[in-house]
């Protein structure tokens, strides 16, 4: 379930500079400033849902911000306002964070000490060997219907998959 939310994450990241600067017509600086704004809400949602995995746990947290990722992915798919992508890009660093940090918090939960070191190997090849699906589909919807929306709303295959394939996880 990792590996396929991971997929997603990672061609959110490599195809979000250029989804801004297509879709709204972003310059070098706003995606840099962009960028900045992003990593700030990323720490921002890791540390507060660091919290939040203390009193509700794990699986809910990353849950709650797979079904957010997805639900804000989904509505920047339909906005048309440069403001509103700014917002929502941004909201969107909260749960990043947050499924980032406690996806490693989940790995160690999983796992005993005896195998921990075999456990993080894998969990940190599982997002190499398949990245480069995401872009794949990405290029291929773009080009197949010739807009920039329809490559993006992949990303949202991988999300729905990771977020199914994860709500069976016993943690």
């Amino acid at each position: 379930s990792r590996m396929l939310y991971t997929d997603g994450l990672s061609t959110l990241f490599s195809f979000g500079g250029i989804y801004a600067t297509g879709t709204f017509g972003f310059n070098f600086n706003d995606i840099i400033i962009f960028g900045i704004a992003i990593n700030i809400s990323a720490a921002l949602g890791a540390y507060i849902f660091g919290f939040l995995e203390d009193k509700i746990g794990i699986k809910k947290v990353i849950i709650i911000s797979l079904t957010f990722l997805i639900l804000i992915c989904l509505l920047i798919l339909f906005i048309k306002s440069k403001f509103y992508f700014w917002i929502f890009g941004t909201m969107l660093g909260l749960f990043i964070g947050s499924i980032q940090s406690s996806s490693r918090t989940a790995l160690i939960s999983l796992s005993n000490s005896s195998n921990i070191n075999s456990l993080f190997g894998i969990y940190s090849t599982s997002g190499k060997i398949t990245n480069f699906l995401g872009p794949f589909l990405v290029a291929t919807f773009t080009s197949i219907f010739a807009s920039q929306k329809a490559g993006m709303a992949t990303i949202l295959i991988f999300l729905l998959l990771g977020l199914m394939l994860f709500s069976k996880v016993r943690l």
